[in-house]
């Protein structure tokens, strides 16, 4: 009893697990988040929108109507998957089935050939949508974890960390894409290979491609931690039928709870906007720098490299502050910094910056990537939102993991999936139509702004106290 009494207490009051329980629960982002990162930001949309749509503003809109499709399901489903989890008492079953699921739909994205050759551009575009949608399921139960297993005084530091171990899976995928694949034969270097390893074709674009299996064997690998050594919790014994009954008349009831539970209504409302702004900009920061300046894999896979990095160091530094100043001035910290960054990003033009410095197109140094001021400014401004942007993707978490009640924990943060899925469709949706209104890739990606606005202004009414179950 005293040995109980003297372990660190978790937000859920319940002891917390030991350090290689809740350290372990990190690397279940670490595996997933080299997959958002190679293939929705850097490497394989841009490739999905360039070379196997073969036109960047139709390919965008492609991409935005998929993304809003995903968010529709998931709006659909996720908060009473999660409901029925907490009546079950169990995550891990849900993160194994939503990881396989995954690592197969990665590993067919290697048949999507360019000009819509090989599985063809709709059926990708239906692969794409199994996946992102059991991402999105693996992440409402991998997260509803870290509250019932983390110290109080660690909640930031362990969110940031899982965030910065993202950053540091894609860094290292993608480093042995640019040497491996990508950069042999292209370039003059005396440690690159004469020749792309394993045969990899790069006139059939299979440097892009490969990415997907390579994201689907590492999320295989780095699920195990989880797995095998953060405490799951017990199961009811419920059987799943009665479980499943539960869980959706416990949504309907908690809906119904609306005015008790204001202070999180508040703040979801207000994420569904200032998150997926954010998480915006950085699904189509590629695809937009990829038909602004030409950039292609080689130089998108630097751009994401050093950008990782930058987010790691974000994620790290930024879990620390949350720690200190709290997760509600974090987070306004992040959005209105972002903000800004996207205004800066879409000020940029071959030929222009800051919307009307004219600058030379002309290369300023003699590296073969990024050559001119317009180009530099671009990765340069977007280092500084990867920082910001994992910050409060980070602290946005952690918030929702203070204010929520410890026993529906599961049920909020399916409401949290919901949150960043409502606007999921909304913002790629608003991407997609003005995009393609303006025939404009650069006022469909100012357009995000709009969301971090909303989002900001209303997170000014949420206070950061955790809430009791209604009576």
């Amino acid at each position: 009893m005293t040995s109980l009494h003297s372990s660190p207490l978790s937000l859920a009051g319940t002891p917390a697990a030991s350090p290689l329980g809740y350290l372990s629960w990190t690397f279940g982002q670490g595996a997933r988040d080299p997959y958002y990162i190679m293939v929705i930001i850097y490497i394989f949309f841009p490739y999905f929108s360039n070379t196997v749509v073969g036109d960047p503003v139709h390919g965008q809109t492609l991409i935005g109507y998929l993304n809003a499709t995903a968010g529709i399901i998931l709006a659909l489903t996720a908060p009473f998957l999660g409901a029925i989890a907490d009546k079950n008492g169990r995550r891990k079953p849900w993160i194994v089935a939503t990881v396989i699921i995954m690592a197969i739909g990665a590993c067919a994205l290697w048949f999507i050939k360019p000009g819509g050759t090989g599985i063809g551009i709709y059926p990708a575009l239906f692969i794409l949508l199994i996946i992102s949608v059991a991402f999105a399921i693996s992440e409402v139960f991998h997260n509803a974890m870290l509250p019932g297993i983390t110290p109080v005084n660690k909640l930031g530091f362990v969110s940031g960390l899982a965030f910065s171990l993202g950053n540091v899976g894609g860094v290292l995928l993608m480093l042995f894409v640019l040497l491996a694949f990508s950069l042999p034969g292209t370039i003059d270097w005396s440690f690159l290979p004469a020749n792309a390893l394993f045969g990899i074709d790069q006139a059939s674009h299979e440097h892009d491609r490969i990415v997907g299996p390579i994201a689907a064997i590492w999320m295989l690998l780095f699920t195990m931690p989880v797995l095998l050594f953060t405490p799951d919790g017990k199961s009811s014994g419920t059987p799943a039928w009665n479980a499943a009954k539960e869980g959706v008349r416990d949504v309907i009831k908690t809906m119904g709870q609306l005015k008790h539970y204001s202070n999180i209504a508040i703040y979801l409302v207000g994420r569904m906007f200032f998150i997926d702004g954010m998480i915006g900009v950085m699904t189509f920061g590629g695809v937009y720098a990829s038909g602004t300046f030409q950039w292609g894999t080689t130089t998108l896979l630097i751009l994401g490299l050093v950008t990782s990095s930058s987010a790691m160091i974000g994620a790290f530094v930024g879990g620390k502050l949350d720690d200190l100043l709290g997760s509600i001035r974090t987070l306004q910290i992040s959005i209105a910094m972002s903000s800004l960054v996207l205004v800066t990003l879409v000020s940029i033009e071959p030929d222009t910056i800051l919307f009307l410095v004219p600058v030379s197109t002309q290369p300023v140094w003699s590296f073969p990537y990024f050559q001119s001021l317009s180009e530099l400014m671009y990765f340069g401004t977007m280092q500084i939102f990867a920082m910001f942007f994992v910050t409060g993707l980070s602290s946005s978490r952690t918030l929702m993991a203070r204010i929520s009640p410890p026993a529906l924990m599961t049920q909020f943060f399916g409401l949290f999936a919901l949150s960043g899925t409502v606007t999921a469709f909304l913002a790629p949706l608003l991407v997609a139509t003005t995009t393609a209104w303006f025939q404009s890739q650069r006022a469909g990606f100012a357009s995000l702004v709009i969301l971090m606005v909303i989002g900001s202004v209303m997170l000014l009414k949420v206070k950061e106290e955790q809430s009791r179950p209604a009576p």
